[in-house]
């Protein structure tokens, strides 16, 4: 579960470091859309499988 945090969070601040990165609004575009796909697999491939591992209504 933490690793999905981590993942999540370095998606996120993927895309606030495009902002001093890049100049070019492509550039930033791409690395804003990059961090989105990463924070994406991280709560979806990651966070979701993990909580569903452990849900109450298994038990």
């Amino acid at each position: 579960m933490v690793l999905g945090l981590l993942i999540v969070l370095s998606g996120f601040l993927l895309s606030i470091l495009s902002l001093g990165f890049a100049s070019g609004v492509g550039a930033r575009m791409g690395m804003t859309l990059a961090g989105i796909a990463v924070s994406l697999f991280g709560i979806v491939g990651v966070l979701n499988p993990a909580y569903n591992k452990n849900a109450i209504w298994k038990k």
